[in-house]
């Protein structure tokens, strides 16, 4: 058997909620993956990213929070989170808090998803004022969600992507991918679960029980 082939994949989902075109959420998302699947490799992983925008889903994501159904656009979405060993989630800061369309999708997202699930968080706003939306808002939710989130986040300001400040930002994404890489490595792969299936198991069953 080639060496290549008895190494398992680090299966790594990119949740981004840019809500423009470019997006510097998604400049910042692309260089986390990048910095995240070289470290990887250095430990002796190979990774393999998928990637969530969340602006082509904001109709089926207001759709399933008010009607409670999900499109297969979504359901897919769900599936590639589900299916993750790691989970790489960044979004832009308005008013000292993460954006509604960001929120919202983790509000749909099936129950027990994120549950023991590595997350590398990152975040972008115009000042650096914003950053502390990592620790006030966006860490305590993916606690709450049973996410491990890594220890060191992202943040990256409209003046990081100069020229005169870019170094800075690219050490605090190497730092923090030499972090999450380690917490991917020890955690190892994550057990695949059909989070949507089981949902849909729960609610037959209970409205089984109630036709009893």
């Amino acid at each position: 058997m080639d060496e290549t082939d008895s190494v398992k994949a680090v299966r790594l989902t990119v949740i981004t909620g840019g809500l423009r075109e470019p997006s510097s959420t998604r400049l910042l998302a692309d260089r986390l993956v990048t910095a995240v699947t070289a470290e990887l490799e250095r430990l002796g992983d190979h990774a393999e990213s998928t990637i969530v925008e969340l602006r082509p889903l904001g109709h089926p994501i207001m759709d399933a929070m008010l009607t409670g159904l999900t499109r297969d656009e979504l359901e897919s979405a769900f599936a590639s989170v589900a299916d993750a060993d790691g989970v790489i989630a960044v979004t832009p800061a308005f008013n000292a808090s993460f954006s509604g369309l960001f929120k919202s999708f983790f509000d749909v997202l099936p129950e027990d998803t994120l549950s023991d699930m590595p997350v590398l968080i990152g975040a972008t706003g115009g000042t650096e004022r914003h950053s502390l939306v990592l620790e006030h808002a966006l860490r305590p939710m993916l606690t709450y969600l049973h996410a491990i989130v890594s220890p060191r986040a992202v943040y990256a300001a409209t003046s990081d992507f100069g020229l005169a400040s870019g170094s800075a930002l690219a050490e605090r994404i190497v730092a923090a991918a030499a972090d999450f890489s380690r917490l991917l490595h020890g955690c190892g792969p994550r057990p695949r679960r059909d989070v949507v299936d089981e949902d849909l198991a729960s609610m037959q069953a209970l409205l089984g029980g109630n036709d009893g």
